[in-house]
């Protein structure tokens, strides 16, 4: 069994926030692909699915980004799950909007959702980072993060949630490469290829160009003697 932590922060007021990219994504897969409808469990909601032989719980702590530990470590607890069990979908700053990354351990890189979670479980659990820019000043990252995604980066952001449900089962097979392929062929699918050469220009004839000499040699010749 796998544990996936979608990040944000519980209620409408935060629904549509950068910060709230996890929570987005896990509902997208949840959505399209079955899963149990939500319920109320480990200070946060649940749901339930499986991609082939493999259970997969989402989880949506509602304990506020700043205390998202609590929730994944009750869940990690009641099924004796270790952190390498554990997939966390969260924002990124570092990374340009519409880039997703995959990363095993590390540092929370200042992120309080991440922060909460090392305290509680420790470093050793996946992260697909999901990039949402940056404001360009450490002082606007608060204000950034806690702001809606912009009407115009709705395109984009479709893209991803529909690349990151396509991949899931992926995700869950642990095929990291093939699930990358899968979000980057909706934020950036290949051209078509038609297989066809390029059609050739027509070209005019010039227009006072004098018509073409269709005699045979023998009528040339019989008219120099006239």
């Amino acid at each position: 069994m796998k544990l996936w932590v979608g990040l944000g922060n519980p209620g409408a007021k935060y629904a549509g926030n950068r910060h709230n990219i996890g929570f987005m994504a896990v509902d997208r897969i949840a959505a399209d692909h079955g899963f149990s409808p939500w319920r109320r469990a480990f200070q946060g909601s649940v749901s339930e699915g499986r991609f082939g032989s493999e259970k997969i719980a989402l989880l949506k702590p509602e304990t506020f980004m700043n205390a998202s530990g609590q929730s994944v470590g009750e869940a990690m607890r009641f099924w004796k799950l270790t952190p390498a069990d554990v997939v966390v979908l969260h924002d990124e700053l570092d990374l340009a909007p519409g880039k997703v990354r995959l990363k095993t351990g590390g540092g929370h890189a200042g992120h309080n959702g991440l922060r909460s979670i090392h305290a509680h479980i420790g470093e050793a659990y996946d992260r697909v980072r999901l990039g949402i820019g940056h404001p360009g000043h450490k002082d606007r990252v608060a204000g950034y993060v806690l702001s809606d995604f912009a009407k115009a980066e709705g395109d984009w952001l479709d893209d991803v949630m529909r690349g990151l449900s396509d991949g899931a089962p992926s995700l869950a097979q642990g095929d990291g490469p093939r699930f990358l392929n899968a979000v980057a062929n909706r934020v950036a699918p290949p051209r078509p290829s038609t297989g066809t050469a390029p059609r050739a220009a027509k070209t005019e004839p010039a227009a006072d160009a004098p018509p073409a000499d269709t005699r045979s040699a023998l009528e040339k010749l019989m008219e120099k003697f006239r």
